[in-house]
């Protein structure tokens, strides 16, 4: 188990030295205790309080990363079972696989989706991680000029899938400096899997057939030397994997089994049910995860559930408040304003893009909130409203002085008159019904 911060502080010097970089000894005890600090910041501490203190302050998942470069991505580190106990940190990975057995121009196509396919989603850019080549053939060459085919078209992240170490090592002489996630070895392979492992520094999959296995083999593998793991469950159906999956995160975050403290790998392609499996594995734990090319439909629905989960729960995305255009605004156009929660935001100008009428959009800070939150809360009021007209020259913008407030805040339209001297309009609550107001009831 975790030790609380007094018992860390037990173990420290207490010299308050700050030499690790904060004021106090209790301090530094505080930042273990929440895994925002590193053991090896005390200058004083013996062998055995650090042995002590790294098994238990680090984080009980341990970080991977994978690729080298602008798209490399980070698994691992993560805290709690649940999102809303804190926060889920690192995505997963979503990868797409192709098999060396198919045609270039096939696996060409593959992989262009994955550099080039973007979906914006509530101010964020999304997109898949990286490409896996499986070793269908069997073959170490054909293997490797699939592995080219792919490092010809994008500078991607990398699984190579394959049953020897021979076809690895033929495919590592062209990325092995790409640091590619190498699936996958077992009891049987181990050893040389980990010496491939350890000459290139690329992390790697371990799969056995049941968790106390698999915490067997992860030992093994640390002490030849390959740190970077990923756990392959080997489930055989949805229900296995989520069993499995949730078996070995409270494992890994109780720290009782500190052997199965590593991300999580899921072929979805071996479920016969990949969207499900795709979805199961987002919510449940999994970290990297293997897929055929997806439909663009399933492509939104992935990305969308995966930028959901792994939002805190606790900060909603936010945008910078301020004067934002939708069109090209005239001084006669309609100033409309509502909060800096992103949805709220992005809901509201999609439709307002949609009347084809020229406007202004005033965004005020209510940290994140939504109107109706941010009204009952006492963050959107008459004094914050004022400001940012002031804030933003949302005068010098227009020659009326006439604004648009959301539905939701109609009780503070009064308050709000009263304290800017702007007239108030109330607007429609729903933002669908935006432009039919907008054609009905504005007037320049």
């Amino acid at each position: 188990m975790a030790l609380k911060a007094l018992d860390i502080y037990k173990l420290l010097p207490k010299k308050n030295c700050k030499e690790c970089g904060d004021p106090t000894c209790l301090t530094f005890a505080m930042k273990l205790a929440g895994g925002k600090a590193d053991v090896d910041l005390c200058p004083y501490l013996d062998e055995n309080a650090k042995a002590v203190l790294g098994a238990t302050t680090r984080p009980p998942i341990r970080l991977v990363k994978i690729g080298v470069g602008e798209r490399t991505f980070a698994v691992g580190e993560e805290f709690v079972l649940y999102r809303h106990e804190k926060t889920f940190y690192h995505p997963p990975g979503i990868i797409f696989k192709v098999k060396d057995t198919q045609s270039p121009e096939e696996i060409a196509a593959a992989t262009v989706r994955v550099r080039d396919e973007l979906f914006t989603r509530v101010g964020t850019d999304l997109r898949f991680n990286g490409i896996a080549i499986e070793n269908t053939s069997g073959s170490a060459d054909i293997f490797s000029r699939a592995v080219a085919v792919v490092e010809d078209h994008a500078d991607l992240p990398l699984v190579l899938m394959a049953q020897t170490p021979e076809a690895f090592a033929t495919a590592l002489v062209q990325v092995a400096s790409y640091r590619p996630l190498l699936c996958t070895a077992t009891r049987e392979n181990y050893r040389e899997m980990c010496a491939l492992s350890k000459k290139h520094g690329c992390p790697m999959v371990i799969r056995a057939n049941t968790l106390d296995d698999l915490a067997a083999l992860a030992k093994d593998c640390v002490n030849e030397g390959a740190l970077k793991l990923v756990m392959d469950l080997s489930p055989t159906t949805l229900e296995d994997f989520l069993v499995r999956s949730t078996a070995v995160r409270q494992l890994a975050i109780t720290r009782k089994v500190p052997e199965l403290g590593y991300p999580v790998f899921f072929d979805t392609t071996i479920t016969g049910m990949q969207d499900a499996a795709i979805a199961l594995g987002i919510v449940k734990y999994a970290s990297v995860i293997i897929t055929t090319p997806l439909s663009a439909e399933s492509s939104k629905a992935a990305l969308t559930l995966r930028q959901n989960i792994y939002t805190d729960p606790q900060k909603p995305i936010q945008m910078n408040p301020g004067l934002y255009r939708v069109g090209t605004p005239g001084k006669d156009a309609p100033v409309l304003m509502t909060v800096n929660f992103s949805l709220t935001f992005f809901t509201l100008q999609g439709y307002l893009e949609s009347t084809r009428v020229p406007c202004f959009l005033l965004i005020v800070d209510t940290e994140g909130l939504s109107v109706l939150t941010a009204v009952a809360a006492g963050k959107l009021n008459e004094f914050l409203v004022r400001d940012a007209l002031k804030k933003f020259g949302v005068e010098l913008e227009v020659s009326h002085k006439k604004l648009i407030i959301p539905g939701y805040a109609a009780p503070l339209s009064g308050r709000i008159e009263d304290a800017t001297g702007w007239k108030v309009l109330v607007g429609p609550r729903d933002a669908a019904e935006i432009g039919e107001y907008l054609n009905d009831e504005w007037k320049s």
